[in-house]
Formats: C-alpha cells, structure tokens, sequence
C-alpha cells in the first residue's frame, strides 16, 4: 500500500522524460550550513536599491494599473480625478503598491570585505514570499517618486514539511519619495528550499486540479455581486463594534490572465529581471541559474513556475500557482473597501500558508477584534482568513485602521519613528550627493 502511494507521489509530478535531463542542474542546488553563515554577515546592513522597477514614478496609470491587476476598482485609486474632494486632494496608491514602484537609489555599498564574502549566496535555491508586514506613514501619491534601501533583519534555519530544510529570511525595505519622507517600511519574510527535496517529499502531489460546476460559480458570482466599495460614504469610529464582520470577497478562480494582469500591474520585474529578445540574453548572461530550459529547449526564467505547471511539478508542485504579493495586495483591497476614503491603514501583516494553484478561488473574511483611540487617532483592529474551494486556510492577516471620529473629524496619519525617519534623511542625502557628483561628471 505504501509503495502503491509512494509511486502515485512521483507520478503526480513527473515531468516529460527529455525535461528531466534539463532540470537536474536547476534541482542540484543545496542549502548549505556555508551560505547560510555567509548570509548572516549582511545583517544590519542597509544598501540602497539601484534597480528600476517597470514603475519608477507612480503616475495616473501606474496606480490604477495595480489596482487593477488586483482585481481593485476603487475610485481612489483608478481615476485621476475623483480624489480632489476627498482629504487627500487627489489620486492615491494601493498601499502595497509602495513596495513595488522604485527609481534607482544612489548610496554607499555594503563594505567590499563583506560583498565579497557573500556573492553568490543562496544561488540557485529556490524562494518563495511567505508573508509580510507593513507599516505605512502616509499615501502614495499620484506622481511620486519611491526610492527604497534595504536591510536583512534577520535568518533563521528552520525544519520544512515541504523541503527537509528550509531558510526564513526577513528584508526591511524602507520607502521613502521624492522628499525623503518615509512613505512606509516593508518587511518581507521569504522561505528558501531546495528544489529537488521539495519535489522528492511531494507534499501537495495528491493535489487535484480544481473544477468548477454552473453551481459552484452561482456561488463565486453572487460574492462578487455583492462587492461595494464604501468610498465617500465614511465610516466612523463610533459605530463600529468588536465582532462586526466585512463583507466577503472572492478571488479567483486563478488563470494565467489574473497572473499576467498582475504584473502588468507592475510587479516582478526585479532583482532578476523579466526581459525579451536581446535584454533577454543579456539577462541569461548575468545570471545563469535563474534560466533552464522548456520542453522545447528554450532557455525561460525559474520565475516561470507561476504560469509553467511542467516547472513547478519539477520543485515540488502539482501545477503553478500564484505570488504571496498577489494575497497581500487582495488582503489590502478587502481592508481598504471596507474603510471608505476618510480612513488610513497605518498596520498589515500576513501569513501565506498554503500554495494558491492554478484553478484555485480563495474566499476571504475579517472582522473587527478591537478598537482604541491612541496618540489622537481613532484605531480599529481587524483580523483575515483566506480560505480556498477545498475549504483549506491558505492565508491569514490582520490589519490596523485609523477612522474618522464624529467628535474630532479625520484622524491624523501616524509619525515616522525619530530613528528611523533620521536613517530615511541620511540615505536621501546621501542619494542627491552622489546624483550631484553624476551629474557634474557628465558635464
């Protein structure tokens, strides 16, 4: 009996035979004690982000081009003129947006002794966003500029139901505009694994492909049907309670389109890179293990595996499946639809705990757990559950809003942490210096 499912475990992840031979360089990669020692040097050690994200200035379109490819059509962020009457005076950003428009930032490197020390650690292992927190001071606002530096907080080594051993490694981006005001501070925890265990425990292989009857999408439908957007119609602070629920929200089910539209909207495109043609090669070049070929002997990005079921078979996988980003980005909308345009999500945190494959609906609900008024601002705690079609929780989050109070009016934004804004003041500084210096050597 044992073996019986032994085999059907392989079976389900099996890949065409002249594939398997393609993959095995890709599968060979391993976690070692070296890297992750090597790893721990760049701890506290802020370096300023050079690369260009598809969006470097949050123009009209790019806001509403996020919100979109997250499945959001609030006004706020979707047209450029319905803001001005609101208390932001204009067009603002999806929050989580923050984290994904960046202008290459100038600045001092990490100590060469230290950047040498760790080239190349990690390569060629696999990783995946298994959750993050925010904090956000104030909006993004149409035509910002988001310069960001970044920090490993911390790694930690840790026993992995899907690979044996995996690696939960913590980034601190910090996000600042144009001013060098700290716009919001993004901690991303990832989840390193190595490819060929992931694949040879076959954890999700018993997995189905997801089906859908006429009556299962009545069900999807009459969610969607029922959707608003609570936009100019404020909520107060008085009138919520503890235990009150949001109203439920579908995404899904979950196709190559919804993946296509997400970036799209502006995600992915960096630190490896999603380039054609020319740039492709140029790319492959740069960095050769995120590339391996496709049944047709095409070199395509590791990446792939979010639309490429033969690839994700071959790390683990029944079939592709979806970006952690992507559920943060539809906790926020679900938050965000709920507060109207009067509220502020200062806080949101999350946890991805299951795999959203292709096929897939996730089903999400929240509630109020608490409510405070703290510093002048009138707080309200919620938490999420994310659950899919197999009735299985594959994320869960929480989020913290300030409301307009009947009393006092609109709450004030948070303040940036003296510390931190001070560091955000530096790294800016230090940017327009450096730019300074660029631009009089090419005169």
């Amino acid at each position: 009996m044992s073996n019986n499912k032994d085999e059907t475990l392989k079976d389900s992840l099996k890949v065409e035979d002249k594939l398997e031979k393609s993959f095995e360089e890709a599968l060979s990669h391993k976690l070692t004690d070296e890297d992750i020692e090597r790893a721990r040097l760049l701890i506290g050690h802020d370096e300023p982000l050079k690369f260009r994200e598809l969006y470097s200035t949050a123009h009209s379109d790019a806001l509403r081009n996020w919100a979109f490819g997250s499945g959001d059509d609030n006004p706020l962020y979707t047209e450029e003129d319905y803001g001005l009457d609101t208390r932001w005076g204009g067009q603002i950003g999806h929050g989580t947006q923050v984290g994904h428009i960046k202008s290459p930032m100038l600045g001092d490197r990490i100590p060469k002794e230290i950047k040498a020390q760790t080239k190349g650690v990690f390569r060629g292992v696999h990783v995946f966003v298994s959750g993050g927190k925010w904090e956000w001071y104030r909006p993004l606002r149409a035509n910002d500029r988001i310069f960001c530096f970044r920090g490993l907080e911390s790694i930690v080594e840790k026993d992995s139901s899907f690979a044996d051993r995996s690696v939960i490694q913590t980034d601190r981006d910090v996000c600042i505009n144009q001013h060098g005001e700290v716009v919001g501070v993004y901690r991303i925890v990832q989840v390193l694994t190595e490819r060929g265990k992931s694949r040879k425990k076959g954890k999700y292989s018993e997995i189905e492909p997801a089906s859908y009857t006429d009556k299962d999408y009545e069900k999807i439908d009459a969610i969607y049907g029922q959707e608003t957007v609570r936009g100019a119609n404020a909520r107060y602070f008085e009138d919520v309670n503890i235990g009150d629920e949001l109203q439920p929200m579908a995404k899904g089910p979950l196709t190559v389109t919804e993946i296509i539209a997400f970036h799209a909207g502006g995600y992915g495109f960096v630190p490896y890179g999603l380039k054609a043609s020319r740039l492709g090669f140029q790319n492959r070049k740069r960095i050769a293990p995120f590339y391996l070929k496709n049944e047709q002997g095409v070199w395509d990005v590791a990446q792939r595996l979010h639309w490429d079921s033969q690839w994700a078979k071959a790390i683990g996988n029944p079939m592709s499946y979806d970006y952690g980003v992507m559920r943060q980005a539809w906790l926020y909308h679900m938050v965000s639809d709920w507060a109207g345009d009067d509220a502020f999500i200062e806080k949101m945190e999350d946890s991805i705990r299951k795999f959203n494959y292709m096929g897939d609906t996730q089903f999400l609900t929240g509630k109020v757990v608490n409510k405070r008024v703290e510093d002048g601002r009138y707080l309200v705690d919620i938490e999420m559950n994310m659950i899919n079609q197999r009735d299985t929780e594959t994320a869960y989050g929480s989020a913290t809003v300030s409301l307009p109070s009947k009393e006092t009016g609109l709450s004030p934004l948070p303040p940036v942490p003296q510390e931190l804004q001070q560091k955000a003041t530096a790294m800016f500084r230090r940017h327009n210096e450096l730019a300074m210096e660029k631009r009089r050597g090419d005169k």
